[in-house]
């Protein structure tokens, strides 16, 4: 049997010479790569705000993307949790190969309908990413890996209904939509293209959203 590394107190965190991304926004982690128990894996490091007003919402966004990942256990679409770290450190698996943007071969119809299939998956388990791009798509021997699951939300079964939910998915589609076209030059068909057109409440918020701000601009 294939076991998992253990990501746990006595993991030594050295990301010299193997840092992936540099926490440089408000709350964005230092990601690296480290070795464990002989295998790559992928830490996603908070530890900056310890001691700081800011280490408890750190504390929830290590919490609350550890739980989506434990539920996406064995999932091949997304990256096996390994473990915490003193609730400011998130233990990943390491997936090999290119991001959808970094990919300098292109990316096949074939890796496009996989991805669209698990999104759709994602979406029948409750489960919304919030965040999909091209560079939170990672392409390894040919299947698509979500990533960063930190705007996830699992909603519960008497919201998932909702027009809230709905607009939420519908977002998802319309990046996956939009990476494709951009990708590949396939344009959505006329049926995807209604299923993803915005509902009147979306446009009439925007709307307001847009004369709001031009208001406070105009104050300042």
């Amino acid at each position: 049997m294939n076991t998992l590394p253990t990501f746990d107190g006595d993991t030594p965190l050295v990301p010299a010479n193997q840092l992936l991304k540099r926490g440089e926004r408000l709350l964005e982690p230092d990601v690296y790569r480290i070795q464990l128990e002989g295998r790559p894996a992928v830490v996603k490091d908070y530890r900056r705000y310890q001691g700081t007003p800011l280490s408890p919402i750190a504390r929830l966004l290590v919490r609350h993307e550890a739980k989506v990942l434990r539920r996406l256990q064995g999932w091949k679409h997304a990256p096996a949790l390994l473990g915490t770290l003193g609730g400011l450190a998130l233990g990943m698996e390491y997936i090999p190969g290119d991001t959808l943007t970094a990919s300098v071969q292109g990316v096949s119809q074939e890796v496009f309908d996989q991805l669209q299939g698990a999104l759709a998956r994602l979406h029948a388990a409750g489960i919304t990413h919030n965040d999909l791009h091209g560079t939170n798509v990672m392409v390894s021997a040919g299947v698509p890996v979500l990533l960063d699951f930190t705007s996830a939300l699992r909603w519960p079964r008497w919201l998932r209904n909702s027009p809230i939910t709905r607009q939420l998915r519908r977002s998802d589609m319309k990046n996956l939509v939009k990476m494709r076209q951009r990708l590949t030059g396939q344009r959505p068909s006329a049926e995807q293209a209604a299923l993803l057109a915005e509902p009147g409440w979306v446009l009439g918020l925007r709307r307001t959203w847009k004369r709001l701000y031009r208001w406070i601009k105009r104050q300042g």
